[in-house]
C-alpha cells in the first residue's frame, strides 16, 4: 500500500508528452507541406512544415486521435496514438491522392477503406490489442472479438474465419507473408495455443475476412496483414514486460542516421506453472522478433524482418494419479518444434508508383515422439519429424494515375519438404496398420496477378476488378495456371456522405498443405500425386450496408455465401479434411482425393464505437452455418466449426488518474462433435494400439455440445514519471467460471497397478471395459501484471 501512495503521488506531478510526425504521400513517398493536422477533441491543431512534419508540445499523456485533410488528397484518422512523457512519439502518415478532391467535390462515404476491399476490411490499433480483456496481448485472441471471426473452446488460438477452417487464413508482416503466428503451430494448419508476435511493435493490423486484394493469394477465408511500426531514430528506448505466462525484453533506436533497430526476445515460465498445479504436460516457449530499416534516401528504402520461435513440450510422468491424467500420458506425444521467417522488403519509389520487392526464406522442424507407455528403453511407437522450407521473391508495383489506381505483380517461390513418420494406428475397420515411410519433394510455385481500381460520378461509385493465377510443378493436376484462374470484383456505392452499399465477389483457391502432398503409401508412393490432387476452390458472395457517423462509430451489416469444392477428403476415413486443424499434431498426413464439397453462409452484424471522449465499444453478431460432404453421410454434415451463432460484446472507459477498466462477453453455440464407436474402440488390440477412442466416421459430427458463454474483465492503471512509464494491470479469464462441456473422453477402465480391465462377457474379439471421462474446460484465470517502458 506504502508503495502504490508514493507512485500516485510521484506521478502526480505534472508531465507533459510531445507528438511528432511527418505527412507523405502515399504513392511517390514525397513530404507533403501545409497539411491540416488537428488533434480530435481538444481544439488544438497545426500545419505541416516544408518538410511536412509537425509537432505538438506540452501534451498530457494519453491517447490523441489525429485528423490530417489537404487539398487533393484523402482525409486521413489515425486513431488512439500513444503519448507519454518519457520519449516522443512519432507517428508517420501517408495519404492517397483524389483528382475529386482537387476540384473541391465533396467525398462521400467512409474514407479509411481502400477501393479493392470496400467491406470486410477491419482496422485493429495497437492500442485496441494491448487493453482487450482475456486477450493477453495476443492478436489472435483479439481477432475472435471481430464479426465473422470464431475460435475453438479452450486456450487455443484457432482463428475461424465465416466457418472455414484454421487452414484458410493467411498472415502478412509489412508485406512479407509468415507462415504462422502461434508457437505449437498445428502443421498443416496454422492454430496453436500462444501468440508470437510482440504486439508492442504493431502499428496496425487490416483483418480481411473476405473481398481479398490480387495481390495475396493461397487463402481461403481471410488475409491478416500486420503493419509495424518503423524503429525510433532519437534515441535507444526499450521495455520490460511480465505477463501471465512470460517474461519479456524489447528495445528500439538508431542504429546509424539512416537506420533504426527493433527486437525483442521473450520466454515463458509456464513449465513451473503446470508443475504446481499438477498437470501431465510442460511446455516452454522462446520468440525473438527483428526489424531493421535503413532508409538509403527518400525514394529508396529497405527493411529486414526476422520472426523465430522455439517450443519444447515434456511430458510430466510424476503426475499419473487421476484417470485423466493417465489418459494423457498415454496419448500426447513429446514434441519440439522450432521455426522461423526472414526476409527484406525493399521500396522504391517514383512520381506516380512505387515497386516492392520482397525477399524472404521460412522454415518449420517439427519433431514428435512417443515411447509405450512412456518407457524409453523401449522402441518409439511414434517417430515424425518433418521440414517445411519456402523461399520466396515477389515483384510488385503500384501505380496511381489521376482517379485510375493500379497494382500488378508476379511471385516465384522453391518449396522443400521432408518427412520421417513411423506410426502403428488402428483404422476404421477395425485393422492394424503401421506407416513407415520416408519423403521428400521440392517443387516451384508461381502466380501473377492485377487489380484495377477507379471512382465514379464525383466519387459515389468505386469499382475495382482483380485477376489472379496460380500454379504450380508439383503434379500436372496443379501446373497449368489457368485452371486456377481468380477474377474479384468489388463495387462500393455512397447513398449520402455516411452510408454505403458494398459488394464484392470473387473466386479464390489455396494449395493443399504440404503434409499432404508429400505423403507416401505403403509401396512407398505418393499417393496424393497420383490421386491427382487440385487446389481447393471457393467462391465467395458479399453484400451489405456501412453507416458512419462524425463520432468515430461505424454500424455494418453484411451478407455472405462461400462454396468450397476439391477439399482433400480422407480415403480411409471418409472425413473432409476442412474439418481438421483444430488440435494439436499434424493434419493432411494421409492419402485424400479432391472430391469433398462444401459451403458457409450467414449474416453478420457490426457495431464500433473507437475511443471518443473515454469510451469505447464493440458488438459483433454472426449468425451461420457450416457445412461439408463427407462419405457415407448426408450430402452435407455440419463442419467442426458449425457453431451456428456467435456474439461478443466488447467495451471500456478510461476513467480519471489514468485509471481504465474494460469488459468482454462472448457467447457462442455449442459445435459439432462425432460421437465414438464404442465397441471397436474397447478390442484390446485396437486400443493397445491407438491408445484412444476411434470415432465412428458414419455419424460425422451428428451431435452438438451445449452452448458457452465466458466473460472477462481487465483494469489498467497507468503511471507517468519523468524518464520511464509503469503500467499495472489485472486481467481476469472467465469471471464468473463457466465451465464449458466439451466432448467426452473414451478410455479404458484400469485396476488398481494401472492395468486396462478386461471385460469377461465381450467373447471375441477380447474387448476392454470401457468409461467415459467428463471433459469440461473453464477456471478463473486471474492475471497481474507490469510493463516498465523507459
Amino acid at each position: 500500500m506504502v508503495v502504490i501512495f508514493m507512485l500516485c503521488m510521484v506521478s502526480g506531478f505534472a508531465q507533459t508528452g510531445k507528438l511528432t510526425g511527418k505527412v507523405r504521400d502515399a504513392i511517390n513517398n514525397e513530404p507533403i507541406p501545409f497539411a491540416i493536422v488537428a488533434l480530435q477533441n481538444t481544439g488544438l491543431g497545426t500545419k505541416t512544415d516544408v518538410d511536412g512534419q509537425f509537432e505538438f508540445e506540452q501534451l498530457k499523456p494519453g491517447l490523441y486521435t489525429i485528423e490530417v485533410t489537404y487539398l487533393g488528397y484523402k482525409k486521413k484518422v489515425v486513431y488512439e496514438i500513444a503519448v507519454d512523457n518519457a520519449k516522443p512519439t512519432f507517428q508517420d502518415i501517408s495519404l492517397e491522392k483524389s483528382e475529386r478532391e482537387i476540384k473541391e467535390v465533396t467525398v462521400k462515404g467512409r474514407k479509411d477503406k481502400t477501393e479493392e476491399s470496400p467491406l470486410s476490411l477491419r482496422t485493429i490499433g495497437v492500442n485496441e490489442i494491448q487493453r482487450n480483456p482475456g486477450g493477453n496481448r495476443d492478436i489472435s485472441k483479439v481477432i475472435q472479438s471481430l464479426p465473422g471471426a470464431g475460435s475453438s473452446v479452450g486456450f487455443r488460438n484457432d482463428i475461424i474465419i465465416r466457418g472455414g477452417g484454421p487452414s484458410e487464413n493467411r498472415f502478412y508482416l509489412d508485406g512479407m507473408e509468415i507462415p504462422n503466428i502461434n508457437h505449437f503451430s498445428t502443421q498443416g494448419a496454422n492454430g496453436g495455443p500462444v501468440g508470437i508476435l510482440n504486439v508492442d511493435f504493431i502499428q496496425d493490423v487490416g483483418y480481411y475476412s473476405g473481398s481479398f486484394p490480387a495481390n495475396r493469394g493461397n487463402t481461403l477465408s481471410s488475409v491478416f496483414d500486420f503493419k509495424l511500426k518503423n524503429p525510433r531514430t532519437d534515441g535507444w528506448h526499450g521495455a520490460f514486460t511480465l505477463g501471465s505466462s512470460d517474461i519479456g525484453l524489447r528495445a528500439e533506436g538508431p542504429v546509424n542516421d539512416k537506420s533504426g533497430l527493433l527486437v525483442s526476445v521473450r520466454r515463458s515460465y509456464l513449465k513451473f506453472l503446470f508443475t504446481s498445479l499438477g498437470l501431465p504436460f510442460l511446455p516452454t516457449y522462446n520468440d525473438l522478433q527483428i526489424k531493421y530499416k535503413y532508409t538509403i534516401n527518400p525514394k529508396n528504402e529497405l527493411t529486414y524482418l526476422m520472426l523465430g520461435a522455439y517450443d519444447v513440450a515434456v511430458l510430466n510422468t510424476s503426475e499419473d494419479k487421476t484417470d485423466y491424467q493417465k489418459y494423457i500420458l498415454n496419448t500426447l506425444p513429446e514434441q519440439k518444434q522450432w521455426n522461423y521467417t526472414n526476409g527484406i522488403v525493399y521500396k522504391h519509389f517514383r512520381k506516380n508508383s512505387f515497386q516492392t520487392l520482397v525477399l524472404s526464406r521460412n522454415m518449420l522442424d517439427n519433431n514428435a515422439f512417443k515411447f509405450p507407455a512412456n518407457d524409453k528403453s523401449q522402441p518409439q511407437s511414434l517417430q515424425y519429424r518433418s521440414q517445411e522450407i519456402e523461399n520466396k521473391v515477389r515483384l510488385e508495383s503500384t501505380n496511381r494515375m489521376k482517379d485510375w489506381k493500379l497494382n500488378y505483380g508476379i511471385g516465384l517461390e522453391y518449396v522443400k519438404y521432408n518427412n520421417r513418420t513411423y506410426n502403428t494406428l488402428s483404422l476404421p475397420s477395425g485393422t492394424i496398420d503401421t506407416i513407415d515411410y520416408q519423403s521428400a519433394i521440392s517443387f516451384f510455385k508461381y502466380g501473377v496477378f492485377s487489380q484495377l481500381s477507379k471512382p465514379f460520378f464525383q466519387n459515389s461509385l468505386t469499382l475495382s476488378f482483380g485477376l489472379r493465377m496460380d500454379g504450380n510443378n508439383y503434379s500436372s493436376s496443379m501446373s497449368n495456371p489457368f485452371r486456377q484462374i481468380s477474377p474479384r470484383l468489388s463495387a462500393s456505392y455512397a447513398l449520402n456522405n455516411r452510408m454505403n452499399i458494398n459488394f464484392n465477389s470473387g473466386l479464390y483457391y489455396q494449395m493443399p498443405a504440404y503434409t499432404t502432398l508429400g505423403y507416401k503409401d505403403t509401396g512407398n508412393n505418393y499417393i496424393n500425386r497420383l490421386n491427382q490432387l487440385r487446389y481447393i476452390q471457393c467462391a465467395h458472395v458479399v453484400g451489405g450496408l456501412e453507416y458512419s457517423t462524425n463520432k468515430n462509430s461505424r454500424f455494418t451489416i453484411e451478407g455472405f455465401y462461400k462454396q468450397y469444392q476439391f477439399y482433400p477428403q480422407s480415403v480411409s476415413r471418409g472425413l473432409s479434411l476442412a474439418n481438421e486443424g483444430g488440435d494439436f499434431g499434424v493434419v493432411g498426413n494421409e492419402a485424400v482425393r479432391s472430391i469433398s464439397e462444401g459451403r458457409s453462409y450467414g449474416v453478420e452484424l457490426f457495431a464500433q464505437q473507437k475511443l471518443f471522449k473515454g469510451f469505447y465499444g464493440l458488438l459483433a453478431i454472426t449468425l451461420f452455418r457450416s457445412e461439408f460432404s463427407n462419405a457415407g453421410t448426408i450430402a452435407f454434415a455440419p463442419s467442426n466449426w458449425d457453431q451456428r451463432f456467435i456474439i461478443n460484446l466488447t467495451a471500456g472507459k478510461k476513467l480519471k488518474r489514468n485509471w481504465e477498466i474494460g469488459a468482454k462477453f462472448r457467447f457462442t453455440g455449442g459445435r459439432p462433435y462425432t460421437p465414438y464407436d464404442t465397441a471397436l474402440s474397447a478390442v484390446t488390440y485396437v486400443w493397445d494400439v491407438a491408445q484412444q477412442g476411434q470415432f465412428d466416421y458414419s455419424r460425422v459430427n451428428q451431435n452438438r455440445l451445449p452452448n458457452n458463454h465466458q466473460l472477462d474483465i481487465r483494469v489498467d492503471k497507468k503511471y507517468f514519471f519523468k524518464h520511464w512509464n509503469l503500467n499495472l494491470y489485472l486481467d481476469i479469464q472467465n469471471a464468473y467460471k463457466f465451465s464449458a462441456k466439451e466432448q467426452d473422453i473414451l478410455t479404458v477402465q484400469r485396476d488398481a497397478a494401472g492395468n486396462p480391465i478386461l471385460d469377461q462377457q465381450s467373447g471375441f474379439p477380447p474387448k476392454y471395459q470401457m468409461q467415459f471421462l467428463e471433459n469440461n474446460t473453464g477456471t478463473i484465470l486471474p492475471t497481474i501484471g507490469l510493463i516498465i517502458e523507459y
